[in-house]
C-alpha cells in the first residue's frame, strides 16, 4: 500500500493555499492533540506534515521530491530529518541529497498553539477547562414568534475555524431577546474539557398593530367620538389573523382597556397556555368637520349641562 504524503496527511490538495493548509492543521490538531485526549502518534504525523507544508522553502523542496516520484515520509521535515539523502532507485540512482539543505526545523512553521489550547505553545493545564459559550442572533418575524419555525444556521468555531451547521427550532411564543441554548455546540474545551454552549438570541420584528408583552399582546383601537359617546359594536383583529367583536359601551373613555382571554401569544413557559389580547380605546377626535357635523355638535354642546371639570376644581381646592 502506497505511503501517504504530507498533503494526504492533512487532507488537502497539492494546490492548497497556505490558509487552507493552516485551517486543515488547526482542525486536525484540535482533534488529535494529546492535551485533549487525542492520538499522540497521529498528532506528531500531522505536525510534521504542517511543519513542511507551512514553510514555503520546505514545501518547494518537498514538491520537487514528489515530482520526481519520491514519497518522503515523516522524517522529511520533522525530528532530525533535515539533511538526509533520499534515493529513488527507478530514477537511475538519483540522489536527492542536493535538494535537502541543512538548517533548523523551526517547529511547526511558527504555528501558535495558544490560539487553540491556551497558554504558550499549548502547554498542559493542571485540569480540564470547559470551552467558552458562543453567541449569535436570529431575526424572527412576528408571525414566526407566534407559530414557531425552524431555521438552519451556520456558524464558525473560533479556535479551529471550522464551520458548523444546525437546525434551530424557534418555539411558538418566542419573545424578543429570548435565549435558546444548545449544549456542547460552542467552543472546544482544553485538556479534555467539554465544549461550551451555543446561545442564540431571538430578535422578533415589530408589528404595525400588535405589540408583544411576554405572552400577552396589546393593541390600540381607534374609535370615533360618536362611537365612544353613543356606544358601538366594533370588529377587532387578532394576532392570528381572525376577528372578534368588541361591544363598546356608551360613554367609553379614551384609554379604556378591554381584555380578551387566550387571544394573545403562546406562553413559552407554560405548555398549552396562551396570553391575553388587551385592546386600548383611543378616541379619535376629528380635526376637520363638515358644516353639518359642526352644526350638529354645536347644537349638542348647547344642550349639554354636564360640568366635566366639577370634580377637578373641587379636588384642586383641597389643602
Amino acid at each position: 500500500m502506497a505511503k501517504k504524503n504530507f498533503y494526504d496527511v492533512l487532507g488537502v490538495g497539492r494546490d492548497a493555499t497556505q490558509d487552507e493548509i493552516k485551517k486543515a492543521f488547526r482542525k486536525l490538531a484540535q482533534k488529535y492533540h494529546p492535551d485533549t485526549g487525542g492520538d499522540e502518534a497521529k498528532f506528531k504525523e500531522i505536525s510534521e506534515a504542517y511543519d513542511t507544508l507551512s514553510d514555503p522553502e520546505k514545501r518547494k523542496e518537498y514538491d520537487q521530491v514528489l515530482m520526481f516520484g519520491g514519497i518522503p515520509g515523516a522524517d522529511f521535515g520533522g525530528d532530525g530529518g533535515r539533511g538526509r539523502a533520499y534515493t529513488y532507485n527507478d530514477m537511475g540512482g538519483f540522489d536527492f541529497s542536493d535538494i535537502f539543505g541543512g538548517g533548523d526545523d523551526g517547529g511547526f512553521g511558527g504555528f501558535d498553539f495558544s490560539s487553540i489550547f491556551g497558554g504558550a505553545g499549548g502547554a498542559r493545564a493542571s485540569r480540564p477547562a470547559k470551552g467558552s459559550d458562543l453567541t449569535m442572533s436570529i431575526d424572527v418575524t412576528f408571525a414566526e414568534s407566534l407559530e414557531g419555525a425552524e431555521r438552519k444556521v451556520t456558524y464558525r468555531v473560533p479556535s479551529t475555524g471550522e464551520e458548523q451547521t444546525l437546525t434551530v427550532k424557534i418555539p411558538a411564543g418566542a419573545i424578543n431577546g429570548g435565549k435558546l441554548r444548545y449544549r456542547k455546540r460552542g467552543e472546544f474545551g482544553t485538556n479534555g474539557g467539554e465544549r461550551g454552549d451555543l446561545v442564540i438570541t431571538t430578535k422578533v420584528a415589530e408589528h404595525p398593530v400588535f405589540k408583544r408583552d411576554g405572552a400577552n399582546v396589546r393593541m390600540d383601537l381607534p374609535v370615533s367620538i360618536y362611537e365612544a359617546t353613543l356606544g358601538a359594536t366594533i370588529e377587532v383583529p387578532t394576532p392570528e389573523g381572525k376577528t372578534v367583536r368588541l361591544k363598546v359601551p356608551k360613554g367609553t373613555q379614551d384609554g379604556k382597556v378591554f381584555r380578551f382571554k387566550e387571544l394573545g401569544a403562546p406562553d413559552v413557559k407554560k405548555k398549552g397556555a396562551k396570553g391575553a389580547l388587551y385592546v386600548t380605546i383611543k378616541v379619535d377626535v376629528p380635526t376637520r368637520l363638515s358644516k353639518e357635523e359642526r352644526a350638529a355638535l354645536e347644537e349638542a354642546q348647547a344642550a349639554d349641562h354636564h360640568d366635566c371639570r366639577k370634580d377637578l376644581m373641587k379636588e384642586a381646592k383641597k389643602r
